[in-house]
């Protein structure tokens, strides 16, 4: 009987078509039929045959490709613990494939041993989620400024996974001629020419094959460059006594050691009149700063701003020249001024016969007018005088303009 089961393939169709015959006695499929089935690995499959009418007949599993008899009614006969048989009367069979396997892909029969044999046949597809290998799969790369770096992913998976490079940060791409990626770039491999400092952080590549999970990895890119440094005002004036902060900003890679020299050259160390600071701002960019808390003659002449690293030193200069010290006036002077010769010139105006104004208050009227009003009592004044004492024709100056 077991040679019998064993049977070609070839054959499948004329043994469907015999079994499916309503008119024969001999048993019959049922629906459904036999169904391809898609399992992720580890998993359990379950096939299902429906013979309707088995009778005296018997059912049997066997893997096609490799033609191996798998169970004859509730018996399993392969060696393979993972297989089992089940049955609800005598009408529905099941074939249980237990944790599977990426092998356990194959088409499996669903057998009865009439004469001729009769048979259905399923697909069963074992899909694997991806998975990243660690070889040869790029990790943490450090690379000099101007190389070209390749960067690579690896991933297996059932069906072949898609690889999809992303900025762990988001943002773009920059490929070869600086082209800009929208968001990410696909395939196995991730070109880039002539890489800059713009291109450093990390990145992720992304294996999926829509069998989850979906995986990644992260490789983090590093590029080394030797420092630069730029000076927004490198003349600044200032006079003696005066508290005031020099500035250089900076980029570099590896970190660098930063340092101010004064003008005689000499490192210059935090004590009561210098404060050094640096302030980082990106992985590679700081911002180095001098605090001068009072000017002194010595400081006069140029500043320099240093950074140094393993690849190179740079260095910016700042020129500190003198200034005047600006003078400030006291508030109100003019205003007190003017007060002062309304008082002084009082008793004039009582001499000359004059009635006294009201006097205004100094915020309801402006300058212009306390000067014209200082102009008019006085040349009243002076003219007074010239005609009691018999002067004429004689020019007088006054403050406020000429009078004759």
């Amino acid at each position: 009987m077991l040679h019998a089961l064993a049977i070609p393939v070839f054959c499948i169709a004329t043994w469907v078509t015999a079994l499916n015959d309503p008119s024969s006695d001999l048993p019959r499929f049922g629906k459904p039929s036999l169904n391809n089935l898609t399992v992720s690995v580890g998993r359990e499959a379950i096939f299902t045959c429906i013979v309707e009418a088995l009778g005296p007949y018997k059912v049997a599993w066997l893997r096609v490709d490799t033609q191996t008899i798998l169970t004859i009614s509730n018996h399993v006969i392969t060696k393979n613990h993972r297989i089992a048989v089940t049955h609800i009367g005598h009408r529905t069979w099941a074939l249980h494939i237990k944790d599977t396997r990426q092998t356990d892909s194959g088409w499996y029969m669903c057998q009865v041993n009439t004469d001729p044999m009769s048979s259905i046949v399923g697909f069963l597809e074992v899909v694997v989620p991806p998975d990243i290998l660690d070889y040869p799969t790029s990790t943490d790369m450090v690379v000099r400024e101007g190389s070209n770096v390749t960067l690579r992913c690896a991933a297996t998976g059932t069906p072949e996974p898609t690889v999809t490079w992303r900025r762990e940060t988001g943002g773009t791409i920059s490929l070869s001629n600086w082209h800009e990626a929208a968001s990410s770039v696909e395939g196995p491999e991730l070109e880039i020419t002539r890489i800059t400092r713009l291109h450093m952080g990390p990145y992720l590549c992304i294996a999926s094959n829509g069998v989850p999970p979906t995986v990644s990895k992260r490789i983090l890119l590093t590029v080394h460059f030797q420092p630069m440094v730029w000076i927004e005002n490198q003349l600044v004036g200032a006079y003696e006594g005066q508290s005031l902060t020099l500035e250089c900003h900076s980029e570099a890679h590896p970190s660098p050691i930063t340092y101010w020299t004064r003008p005689t050259n000499e490192t210059i160390a935090n004590d009561e009149n210098y404060k050094v600071e640096t302030i980082p701002k990106k992985s590679y960019e700081m911002t180095m700063k001098l605090v001068i808390k009072s000017v002194r003659v010595q400081d006069f002449g140029s500043f320099r701003c240093v950074a140094t690293n393993s690849l190179g030193e740079t260095d910016g200069r700042i020129k500190l020249y003198k200034i005047d010290k600006p003078t400030t006036r006291r508030p109100g002077t003019r205003r007190e001024s003017k007060k002062t010769w309304k008082i002084d010139h009082s008793h004039e105006k009582k001499a000359a016969g004059m009635k006294d104004e009201p006097m205004l208050k100094g915020d309801d009227i402006d300058d212009e007018q306390i000067d014209f009003q200082s102009a008019t009592a006085s040349s009243a004044f002076h003219r007074h005088l010239l005609t009691n004492f018999g002067i004429t024709a004689i020019t007088v100056i006054l403050v406020g303009g000429l009078s004759t």
